[in-house]
């Protein structure tokens, strides 16, 4: 790919966001990373353009989209955002109107956080959400686009989740009895997955790209 690309990151205060940041700063194919905030942030870096939005409103700033690559990495849980509702704004519309800009203006490859267990024909809502979230960005059409399924992340949040340390626990104790095909509900960290999106999209095969949790702690391991 050519080494001179710009990209735009939406998500880029999130777990794997704030990792995806930094990786895409760090990498020569990138001249330039624009990222979509709610509050600025104190980061300064030559690369980097903070763009302070409205989510509600994303289509104001679709002048930012002129970019070759996204990444989205927006995603909350029912319990934060309030409301299934709330939660399927964001995890859901915020992310499809973010494909459907990108698309309009020339965006070839994307690459998008999922979760394991993505399924729109899931009884749980938040597989079910997600797997539509898929179904739909799919339906938009850009050249190249990934989804990245991780199991349960590790790594520095900016907020403490009981369940989620309870799970980190638990996930880590049980991890070398994950084997063959249950290698993919290995837990797998927050910087690993942003190495394998980077990775994944700097080779930018064309059509859709299931990315399961194993083959990114693979790649991301690399």
């Amino acid at each position: 790919m050519n080494s001179k690309r710009s990209a735009l990151l939406i998500g880029a205060t999130g777990l794997v966001g704030a990792y995806v940041k930094e990786e895409i700063l760090q990498n020569s194919y990138y001249s330039h990373l624009t990222t979509f905030v709610r509050n600025h942030t104190n980061k300064v870096h030559p690369k980097l353009t903070e763009v302070k939005i409205d989510f509600e409103n994303m289509s104001d700033y679709k002048e930012h989209f002129k970019v070759d690559d996204l990444f989205i990495c927006l995603g909350t849980t029912k319990k934060k955002a309030g409301t299934k509702e709330r939660f399927r704004k964001v995890d859901y519309d915020y992310v499809v109107e973010a494909a459907r800009l990108a698309k309009e203006n020339g965006v070839t490859n994307i690459a998008v956080v999922s979760a394991i267990g993505a399924d729109e024909h899931s009884r749980f809502f938040y597989n079910q959400v997600k797997g539509e979230m898929e179904q739909a960005v799919s339906a938009v059409g850009i050249t190249s686009t990934y989804f990245f399924r991780p199991s349960l992340l590790l790594g520095d949040r900016n907020e403490f989740r009981l369940g989620e340390r309870v799970g980190e626990v638990l996930g880590t104790a049980i991890q070398p009895l994950l084997r063959g095909k249950l290698q993919k509900y290995r837990s797998v960290h927050g910087q690993t997955v942003a190495k394998a999106m980077v990775r994944f999209l700097n080779d930018g095969r064309d059509g859709v790209h299931i990315v399961e949790s194993d083959l990114i702690a693979k790649i991301g391991d690399l």
